[in-house]
């Protein structure tokens, strides 16, 4: 049984059983992959997957469990090398981070400029994409940190940990009814056609409960991924915009009217969060604390080691989370 093996498996399932795009991704051959995965089976004496023909169609019983496995050494060969990599060089290594748009362009700039001022050698990777698919890559193991608002608490390997809370704020052109109205109100809202973030983007289900909750309907006319795209439909007069309020810039938006809505909406909370049982570097714990500033190395040790959900929750109960 070699590394090597356990690693085409593993992948190989995490591609849908496609070998094709599997050997692509790593940079080797089809017939090279399938060959070492029968090899391996025919030293184990079980099949890991079922064929038809050629073709990969599905993952036995003991596949699974057989891959499972393969995941968690091929974690624990990953963190021997980081071992190794940190103690001979702390100051080279590779940083990557899945997170939105709202995260990548308005709270995590100053913290990047921040961590490549102080470790110019380590090479830094920004992935943009919905929460579900940030949170599947951290799962992965495919990126070291995902920070987003919403689903990271879909995976179980996941150690979350709050990093900040934030609300929202209605963004019209300067002549639309609602720029000169002090108090905000839902059904002053109720009324105008909306634009605000796709269902399960950046808090967007706590803005469709508080319509909910007092039985309105919002009339949402455009939905995008991307605050930078909501302000440019609000100033083409599509509707009044939703936004996180950190997403308004009273220099670069100063043609718009922000208008304060954190009295109708919950605050959301941004979480980072890493696969539990990762290895992480001294500079790893230097960008969280960077971002998050209660999240201490003793801190994030703490939750790295808590396994439960109330144990994690009353770690940080008495955290007194900054707002953006």
């Amino acid at each position: 049984m070699k590394l090597l093996q356990l690693r085409y498996i593993w992948e190989v399932a995490r591609h849908g059983l496609n070998v094709s795009s599997t050997a692509e991704s790593l940079f080797t051959s089809q017939p090279g992959i399938s060959k070492q995965i029968k090899l391996l089976e025919d030293e184990l004496g079980v099949q890991i997957f079922l064929r038809s023909g050629k073709h990969l169609t599905d993952i036995t019983a003991n596949g699974r469990s057989i891959i499972n496995i393969a995941g968690e050494i091929l974690d624990r060969a990953n963190n021997i090398r980081q071992i190794a990599m940190d103690a001979r060089d702390k100051e080279r290594g590779t940083l990557s981070i899945a997170t939105t748009h709202t995260q990548a362009r308005y709270v995590l700039p100053a913290v990047i400029k921040q961590f490549i001022a102080r470790y110019p050698e380590v090479s830094l990777h920004m992935h943009q994409g919905t929460p579900v698919q940030i949170s599947e890559l951290a799962a992965k193991g495919a990126v070291d940190f995902a920070i987003a608002t919403e689903a990271l608490e879909l995976f179980d390997n996941l150690v979350m940990m709050p990093c900040y809370l934030w609300n929202r704020s209605a963004i019209v052109r300067q002549d639309h009814p609602l720029a000169k109205q002090k108090t905000l109100t839902l059904q002053a809202l109720a009324e105008y056609p909306i634009v605000t973030y796709v269902f399960g983007f950046t808090g967007r289900s706590q803005l469709d409960d508080a319509f909910n909750a007092v039985g309105l309907t919002p009339k949402v006319v455009f939905t995008a991924t991307d605050a930078d795209v909501i302000k440019t439909y609000v100033r083409l007069g599509l509707g009044v915009g939703i936004v996180a309020s950190m997403a308004h810039d009273p220099v670069l938006d100063k043609d718009l009217v922000a208008l304060d809505a954190s009295h109708l909406f919950e605050p959301s909370t941004t979480k980072i969060g890493f696969r539990r049982g990762s290895y992480l570097r001294a500079y790893m714990y230097d960008f969280i604390e960077w971002f998050a500033p209660h999240l201490t190395r003793e801190i994030v040790e703490k939750a790295a080691g808590t396994t439960d959900k109330t144990g994690l929750e009353a770690l940080f109960r008495d955290i007194k989370l900054p707002w953006h």
